[in-house]
């Protein structure tokens, strides 16, 4: 949109805010290598999420190009690596410490998505796979485009899905649907994916900006501190007992009244 406020372009990543500063929109803007992930575009994503304005209540992760993302740039594999960076293979060869760090450091990328004072929507098309399958998976929604083709990688690589995409993929399809998709690494299209619950929506691909826009602004629609304690009681409701969660509701709701009625004022 031409009113958009462009916040941060580095490493593949563009941070842009629209007119009215309430939606930003992050874009995976290096559609030439299919939007390939490296420790560079996952420090630009982290701070992206830093920079989000206090006033932001929706951000939307989409990408250029035909692929949503391939996923792991295959030069982490390489000795040369990537610039200013190790390569995987040397990594390797550090102590479990040390690599706990380090790939802490890269979760921070993807776990932002998740923070309840805002929601988050995916746009997916095309491919996204691997690291680009759990960027996906980090967003609270996910609106798919006919041709979105998921697949979980890392596994046939002899690796595991380590950017915090297991957790959310176990949640919305089952362990064992999980398990088959991620060892497997077979491809999920768009009819399993709306089935299954990864896809909230899925459309035909020249309507996704469209139908993303519609859902953003049906989720701006009820006021701000309502929609994210619901996002927080829905976070903990799988984790929580019931009494836990019955409590929780409670504490919520009168949160809610009392600010409805002033009472904290």
């Amino acid at each position: 949109m031409p009113d958009d406020k462009i916040l941060l372009e580095r490493d593949g990543v563009r941070l842009a805010l629209d007119g009215t500063g309430t939606v930003a929109t992050v874009t995976l803007c290096n559609p030439a290598k299919r939007n390939a992930q490296s420790p560079a575009l996952w420090g630009a994503l982290t701070e992206a999420g830093r920079m989000l304005p206090g006033q932001v209540r929706v951000a939307v992760l989409r990408a250029e190009g035909p692929s949503f993302s391939a996923g792991l740039d295959r030069q982490a594999f390489t000795p040369e690596g990537f610039d200013g960076g190790p390569s995987f293979l040397e990594l390797g060869r550090g102590s479990a410490a040390e690599l706990d760090v380090i790939i802490a450091g890269y979760q921070q990328a993807f776990t932002w998505w998740r923070r309840t004072d805002l929601i988050t929507v995916a746009a997916v098309q095309g491919h996204a796979i691997g690291a680009g399958f759990q960027l996906a998976l980090a967003c609270d929604l996910r609106v798919c485009a006919d041709d979105v083709q998921f697949a979980m990688r890392e596994t046939s690589l002899g690796l595991v899905p380590d950017l915090t995409g297991t957790k959310p993929l176990a949640e919305l399809v089952g362990y064992g649907r999980a398990l088959e998709i991620c060892v497997t690494g077979r491809y999920v299209h768009a009819e399993e994916a709306a089935r299954t619950g990864l896809a909230n929506l899925v459309v035909p691909a020249v309507e996704l900006d469209a139908a993303v826009g519609d859902l953003t602004a049906a989720l701006l629609a009820p006021p701000r501190d309502a929609v994210n304690e619901t996002k927080a009681l829905l976070r903990t409701a799988l984790a929580h007992t019931e009494a836990d969660q019955f409590a929780a509701e409670r504490a919520a709701q009168a949160r809610r009244l009392r600010s409805l009625t002033g009472a904290d004022d």
